[in-house]
């Protein structure tokens, strides 16, 4: 049967005037994914600077007292206060008052004078797993630094062999950089999926339902008018997104905007699909949009990468995200806006884009039918 045009955009029409009048829906549908945007984009952050460090300095020496300026130029450590031995130093790792704590012995300085190697203890607050590897790491590099200029003693060394290292797409390692595109992937497949989780339930709860079954609409024009509102906010919000991601926190934007916005039609429409058959299977707004959350929300949040590293996770796991629509969606928007990479690089996540949104359509299709008999 074909798709009558008339019919397709009246259903269009009709549900452009309910979202008029819904204004929940409406800032749901604008107002929300720049709400999240910026929150999360705050709020996320693995960048570790600032690290509060308390210094128990029982050497008091020249030596001694360069290796805290030299900790404290770096930019990464900010010397809050000096101690004395006791416990002192467990209640400011206890308060938070201090995230390192440095224990200069008293014989440093003369042990490095005698040419061998001195100790240093350095107490990390473990609680935070993530942000005490990194600062260990930062405070042995710190420290390796600082031996090597004390064992030169002023002279040049010219090692054999030199490394230049270099880090490619996001060259300042700021941690914003790689969580921006991937909140807007996260972000679209929710807000995609709760908006039309509505639309078959409100129509159930509205008592409007029987009529547009007695219409000689056909399925498909049903779903297609009802899918092309949102399926135009939703390419609003991905432009206002990614151009608040730009503007407001600087993520470089390399890539195609039009390839952006062609991959991100088929997810959208996937999503969108995936949404009215939580809603048809639903019948309230309120199941619906619950449902939505669970399905939705939790697998793009834990199990896309953007949270958490997929190659890390349990087997069991890392087999689950193969079906997270939002894991394909995050390579995309990560690979153009820092890499600036086109088809050729992400024709795989293209293709499972198209094939999420044809399967999203169909489950919408199908389980309509369901409810029309």
């Amino acid at each position: 049967m074909g798709i009558n045009r008339t019919r397709l955009w009246a259903i269009a029409r009709k549900e452009v005037a309910q979202l008029r009048r819904d204004r929940r829906s409406l800032i749901l549908a604008f107002l929300l994914p720049v709400t999240l945007l910026v929150l999360f984009g705050y709020a996320i952050t693995w960048d570790v600077n600032d690290i509060r460090t308390a210094v128990v300095d029982q050497d008091r020496s020249p030596q001694s007292r360069a290796l805290i300026d030299a900790l404290r130029a770096s930019g990464y450590f900010t010397i809050t206060e000096f101690l004395e031995p006791g416990p002192t130093v467990d209640e400011r790792l206890n308060s938070g008052a201090a995230q390192l704590v440095l224990v200069i012995p008293p014989d440093f300085s003369r042990t490095l004078g005698a040419g061998v190697p001195a100790q240093l203890q350095a107490l990390v607050d473990g609680t935070d797993a993530n942000s005490a590897t990194i600062i260990l790491s930062y405070t042995e590099a710190m420290v390796a630094g600082l031996a090597g200029e004390v064992a030169l003693q002023g002279r040049v060394l010219q090692p054999p062999l030199v490394a230049e290292s270099r880090v490619w797409y996001n060259e300042e390692l700021v941690s914003r950089n790689m969580i921006v595109p991937g909140l807007v992937a996260v972000i679209m497949m929710i807000i995609a999926a709760m908006l039309t989780s509505l639309t078959i339930a409100r129509e159930w709860e509205r008592g409007t339902m029987e009529q547009l079954v007695a219409t000689p609409v056909t399925r498909a024009e049903v779903v297609i008018g009802k899918l092309l509102p949102y399926l135009a906010i939703g390419l609003i919000d991905v432009v206002v997104c990614s151009a608040l991601g730009v503007w407001l926190f600087d993520v470089p934007f390399r890539g195609s905007p039009f390839l952006l916005m062609i991959l991100s039609f088929f997810f959208l429409t996937g999503s969108l699909g995936l949404g009215m058959f939580i809603s048809a299977v639903a019948h309230s707004q309120l199941e619906a949009t619950q449902m939505a959350m669970i399905i939705t929300f939790l697998p793009a949040y834990l199990l896309s990468g953007f949270m958490f590293a997929i190659d890390v996770m349990p087997t069991a796991l890392r087999a689950v995200t193969f079906i997270v629509p939002a894991r394909y969606f995050l390579v995309v928007t990560r690979g153009i806006f820092l890499k600036g990479v086109g088809v050729e690089v992400l024709r795989v996540q293209g293709l499972l884009m198209i094939a999420f949104s044809l399967i999203g359509f169909i489950l919408a299709v199908r389980i309509f039918r369901k409810e029309l008999s």
